[in-house]
């Protein structure tokens, strides 16, 4: 019985480890958004421009743990890093969860949402399946007693792992769990389903007695059913406030507008275009590739003067900026504007490029795979 007990706690948390570090190094840039979302918590922002690295380092560092931990090497040394992660993984769900600061940990990506709380759960029974792998440690058997053997399974795995993260940052998710995938289409992710269930919500009041000072919170329904509105001594205080009941159906695309400087909506024009349009993302202008930038201007051109293709450019910087690294870069593409987090949900690249028809995205790219203007018009445009 301990015996299975405790091989059930090393492949347990081996493959849990090894599964978690490999969704996040999927897409390390998310990742490094959500870190930041920490860093700003416990108001470490100086930390924003290493965000993504420290994403890369974190997630290898769970892919190594959890494989060693299988292969049983280096046994001392995995079960005190494993400790020490899960440790430091569980004081920020429990931040997270306790004070309301982070609604999601990012622990599986975008691929699985779970919330706070959910997060701090999961992380509660690993804490204690590695108390118990730290304390019986001794069981664990190694799959070769060469050092010369150990030591290259760990260079391999290590190395794998840091490849996968590194790849994925230079040319974008392996598998995108985004709603802004290819394939998808942005105008339908955009509604909600006719006969999709809806948010259902409670009205609160903020009730106060005269008389003895007392405070109390009820709902709408509780404040009718008991007629407590006949009660003079009864007051609502402040303003009603509204509590989720029941969640309903999730929209997919929320937040995304795109306006031109003056603020007019251009959502619909640019997502829902019929033919053939290239959509050009650079969330933050002062930090994108201008060679890149430059090459995609050079082929936005190209596709317009050959094929009357339109591209456009968004971004989230201001329309001033926007227009000063226009005309510097002579852009021939137009600019528009949205929200940063919808541009960074399109593409984890700045810049990157969706191509759009019909309001489905055909395909996209990270500024280091676009394709050459000629593979573009042979595969997409010609057709």
């Amino acid at each position: 019985m301990k015996k299975a007990l405790f091989n059930f706690s090393k492949w347990f948390v081996g493959i849990l480890f090894i599964f978690s570090g490999l969704i996040k190094a999927n897409d390390p840039i998310g990742f490094g958004y959500k870190l930041q979302e920490y860093f700003s918590v416990f108001h470490m922002s100086f930390l924003d421009g290493w965000a993504t690295g420290i994403a890369i380092l974190l997630c290898v560092l769970e892919i190594v743990f959890g494989a060693l931990l299988l292969l049983g090497i280096f046994r001392n040394f995995v079960v005190k890093g494993l400790l020490g992660t899960i440790i430091f993984f569980t004081f920020l769900t429990f931040v997270s969860a306790a004070f309301k600061v982070v609604t999601s940990c990012g622990c599986f990506g975008d691929a699985i949402p779970l919330t706070p709380w959910q997060s701090f759960s999961k992380d509660i029974v690993l804490l204690l399946l590695i108390i118990y792998l730290y304390i019986k440690k001794d069981w664990i058997k190694p799959v070769t007693e060469k050092p010369g053997l150990q030591s290259a399974l760990f260079a391999a795995v290590f190395t794998a792992s840091l490849l996968f993260g590194t790849f994925t940052y230079n040319y974008l998710p392996i598998i995108d769990f985004l709603p802004y995938k290819v394939g998808s289409n942005i105008p339908e992710n955009m509604k909600i389903p006719e006969g999709a269930p809806v948010d259902e919500y409670l009205i609160m009041y903020d009730l106060k007695n005269k008389k003895t000072g007392e405070t109390k919170t009820m709902s709408d329904k509780e404040y009718m059913g008991k007629e407590v509105w006949k009660d003079d001594n009864w007051e609502v205080t402040g303003s009603p406030s509204r509590k989720l009941i029941k969640k309903g159906y999730d929209v997919k695309i929320k937040d995304l507008l795109i306006t031109d400087a003056s603020g007019t909506d251009y959502t619909k024009e640019i997502v829902e275009n019929p033919y053939y349009s290239l959509v050009v993302v650079a969330y933050n202008l002062n930090e994108t590739s201008e060679n890149a930038i430059a090459n995609i201007n050079a082929l936005a051109l190209n596709a317009a003067e050959q094929f009357n293709i339109r591209t456009v450019l968004l971004t989230s910087s201001s329309a001033r900026d926007a227009e000063k690294f226009s005309k510097r870069m002579k852009l021939f593409m137009e600019a528009f504007y949205a929200d940063g987090v919808p541009l960074k949900s399109m593409v984890r690249a700045n810049p990157g490029v969706l191509l759009l028809k019909n309001g489905t995205i055909v395909n996209k790219w990270h500024y280091h795979s676009l394709p050459s203007f000629d593979q573009l018009t042979e595969k997409y445009f010609s057709k």
